[in-house]
């Protein structure tokens, strides 16, 4: 036992987000000795005495990374051996630096500073990134998160990019994505599959040309495609419907800058909004409209639905524009977005006129979060880009529950991951009758068991026989020799607005509206909107 040190440690999300560099920075600064190391649990910190402890927590608090979150520091005597009269970063088991991913995270504020500046050798690099932003979940191959298993694999450090990456004082340390002009992705555009492409400022000229003359963009992004037109060209608007077959469903929009926000908006712009629409996670949002809206955009809606540029390569798209961009999702009528280049140059090819197109690969399909903003508290619509593969915390109660997979629903689906008193969502994943999104659904099933280490207890499913989801479940149940269960539809959703309110497990039944049309009812027939009496276990029908 050691009397000359003291052990901290850190919980809340401090794995993948640039916590051990921050730490070890910290330490120089304030010359300190001692290691940081993480574990399973989270960060530890050991610190050779005598060491300012409170003003060191209180610098770790008030100064941790963008991208993380300490929840908890405990300190207790530390036990192990000498520690170094340095600081130092102690490699977690294996070699493994982190093992864990966070989600997507829109441009920092840096990397935008050096993209735009013409002294710096990142200068309009469409894929700048570091360990406080970039792509994380949407290039994972398989755990652990390292770059040999990202989509990143293919494109080697260079010298330079490679000493930052091994450099703890800077900002790339061990960021999984970093790269540069030299040794990472690269865009073009073309205008149809067999195409001539156009590379470097002659990709952008194109693009730029096609859409300030009312024709529509596939643009490739982090996550997945977007189909892109002038939102203030109401003929380009009409065209892109038209060829897309969406007649009156609302369309997102793209604006250049927070200035943007205030004039798009009806009512005054808040400082939480802008805080909202330019976080991390950088959603759309769903605003109250100015007459600055096209009509067409969202057809007898009194909202509009924005965001601003979440990625290097939107980011130089607005710059280059200077105005709003209709944004909607990269897919054909019928079909789920695109993925690979291919497929948006196949399946887009009675849509676009032209293609932005990249050379890294997008592992993860993530669509857009969406988000409905009110002065009294925001309204989560769609959880996906920004916010998966986070946890949702649960009320203590649910921490005595076995772990339970839940496979979703058919349309729009999402699945569930339960343990203890933590909800793990997969992304909005989408029609499971299509063969490609079932694809998506078993790399991500297989991908979040993974990450987060889940071992089934029991399979939770949909009461539909039919469902695709429903039989993926039993056929789970059987190969992992678990109980499945059964799950009425409306039931469910109940039971979902209870855990997302905070009600504990054991609160007395309460009485719940579930209008969502139909779902297969406990007495094999379909059952419309219903009124239930439900906790979380049981539910009784009252009327539908």
């Amino acid at each position: 036992m050691s009397h000359n040190a003291i052990l901290l440690r850190v919980k809340g999300k401090v794995q993948g987000v640039g916590f051990r560099p921050f730490v070890w920075q910290l330490a120089q600064r304030l010359k300190l000795q001692g290691e940081v190391s993480n574990d399973a649990q989270g960060v530890l910190i050991a610190l050779r005495l005598p060491a300012d402890i409170a003003h060191f927590c209180h610098l770790l608090r008030q100064e941790c990374p963008p991208l993380a979150r300490i929840d908890t520091i405990s300190k207790q005597e530390w036990l192990g051996g000498d520690l170094p009269h340095e600081f130092c970063i102690i490699e977690s088991g294996q070699g493994q630096m982190d093992t864990q991913i966070v989600p997507d995270a829109a441009t920092c504020p840096e990397c935008l500073r050096e993209m735009n500046d013409p002294a710096n050798r990142r200068f309009g690099y469409p894929f700048i990134n570091c360990t406080h932003c970039g792509p994380r979940f949407t290039i994972i191959q398989r755990m652990p998160y390292d770059r040999p298993f990202t989509a990143m694999a293919v494109f080697p450090l260079c010298p330079t990019c490679d000493q930052e990456y091994r450099n703890p004082a800077n900002r790339r340390f061990h960021a999984q994505p970093t790269a540069c002009a030299a040794c990472g992705p690269h865009l073009w555009s073309c205008n149809s599959a067999g195409g001539q492409p156009f590379m470097g400022a002659h990709a952008w000229k194109e693009v730029i040309d096609v859409l300030l003359n009312g024709g529509i963009a596939a643009i490739k992004g982090i996550g997945g495609f977007h189909l892109a037109c002038d939102a203030s060209n109401p003929h380009a608007v009409q065209l892109l419907r038209q060829r897309k077959h969406r007649p009156a469903k609302p369309l997102a929009v793209m604006l250049p800058n927070e200035s943007w926000v205030r004039a798009y908006c009806r009512d005054n712009v808040a400082d939480d909004l802008l805080k909202l629409l330019s976080s991390p996670a950088a959603p759309i949002v769903l605003l109250q409209k100015s007459t600055l809206v096209l009509d067409d955009i969202a057809p007898q809606l009194d909202e509009v639905g924005v965001m601003l540029p979440s990625n290097p390569v939107h980011h130089l798209l607005m710059q280059k524009m200077g105005r709003p961009l209709v944004m909607t999702s990269g897919n054909a009528n019928g079909l789920p977005p695109a993925l690979s280049n291919s497929q948006a140059l196949h399946d887009l090819a009675d849509i676009a006129d032209i293609w932005l197109l990249h050379n890294r690969d997008i592992i993860q399909r993530v669509d857009d979060s969406v988000i409905r903003w009110q002065p009294h508290g925001s309204e989560m619509l769609r959880r996906s880009r920004g916010y998966v593969p986070d946890a949702i915390d649960l009320p203590e109660s649910f921490q005595s529950l076995p772990a339970v997979a839940a496979v979703g629903g058919d349309l729009k689906n999402t699945f569930c991951l339960l343990k203890g008193n933590r909800a793990v969502l997969s992304q909005h994943l989408g029609d499971l009758s299509d063969e490609r999104v079932q694809q998506q659904f078993n790399q991500t099933w297989t991908l979040l068991h993974q990450i987060y280490q889940f071992s089934s207890e029991a399979i939770a499913c949909d009461m539909h026989p039919a469902y695709v989801s429903t039989q993926f479940a039993q056929q789970q149940a059987q190969e992992l020799n678990v109980e499945c269960l059964p799950i009425q539809h409306h039931h469910a959703h109940l039971a979902a607005c209870m855990a997302e309110h905070g009600i504990p497990l054991d609160t007395p039944p309460l009485i719940g509206l579930a209008l969502d049309g139909i779902g297969f009812g406990a007495d094999n027939t379909l059952w419309g909107g219903e009124c239930l009496r439900v906790d979380y276990r049981q539910m009784q029908r009252l009327g539908g």
